[in-house]
C-alpha cells in the first residue's frame, strides 16, 4: 500500500538577506523541510549552494555561522531569497508546490541595485517568471543546488554558477 502524503500550508518562516548595496538576487522555490527546521537558507548539508559559493568566492561558507554567512552575502553584494512567499507543499517537493502566494520581489528589490536575479533551479526560474515576466531579461536560471539534482556534481555546478562572480 502506498503512503499517503500529507501537503501543509506554509509561509515562508525567515526574512529574505537584502542590503540597498546589493547588486544580485538569487532566488530559490521554497525553503526545504530541512531549511525550516535549522531557520536558515539551505539548511540541508546535501545541498550544494554554500559549497558552490564558497568555490566561486573562496570562502569556506561551510563553517560559518549563519550570522557570519549573512555578513559574507553582504560583503559580495548578494542579496537571497525565494520566489514562493506561502504555498501547499509535500514535503520539501518543488513539483508538489500549489496555492502559490508569490514574494513581493518588486517591493523587495526597489530601493537596491539589483540588475541581476539568479534563479537557483527551474522550478523557482519557472514561477519568478509566471509572477514577474517584466524580470525575464535580466533573470538566469542556473542549476539547482539540490542533493535532487544528482545529474549535476559539484564541477558541473561551479562551471555555471561561477557567471555569480561577474557582478
Amino acid at each position: 500500500m502506498k503512503k499517503q502524503r500529507t501537503k501543509n500550508s506554509i509561509q515562508h518562516p525567515f526574512s529574505p538577506i537584502i542590503y540597498p548595496n546589493s547588486k544580485i538576487l538569487i532566488l530559490g522555490s521554497f525553503p526545504s523541510v530541512i531549511s525550516r527546521e535549522n531557520d536558515f537558507y539551505y539548511g540541508n548539508s546535501k545541498n550544494r549552494f554554500w559549497k558552490v559559493l564558497g568555490l566561486i568566492f573562496d570562502k569556506d561558507f561551510i563553517s560559518l555561522s549563519n550570522e557570519e554567512k549573512v555578513n559574507a552575502l553582504k560583503e559580495l553584494h548578494i542579496a537571497l531569497y525565494d520566489v514562493v512567499y506561502s504555498c501547499t507543499i509535500d514535503n520539501s517537493s518543488d513539483s508538489s508546490i500549489e496555492d502559490v502566494v508569490y514574494a513581493d520581489i518588486p517591493s523587495l528589490i526597489e530601493n537596491t541595485e539589483i540588475n541581476h536575479i539568479y534563479c537557483n533551479g527551474k522550478k523557482a526560474y519557472a514561477l519568478l517568471l509566471k509572477a514577474y515576466p517584466m524580470y525575464k531579461d535580466r533573470t538566469v536560471l542556473l542549476p539547482s543546488t539540490s542533493p535532487a539534482n544528482a545529474a549535476w556534481n559539484i564541477d558541473r555546478l561551479f562551471e555555471k554558477w561561477k557567471e555569480l562572480k561577474l557582478h
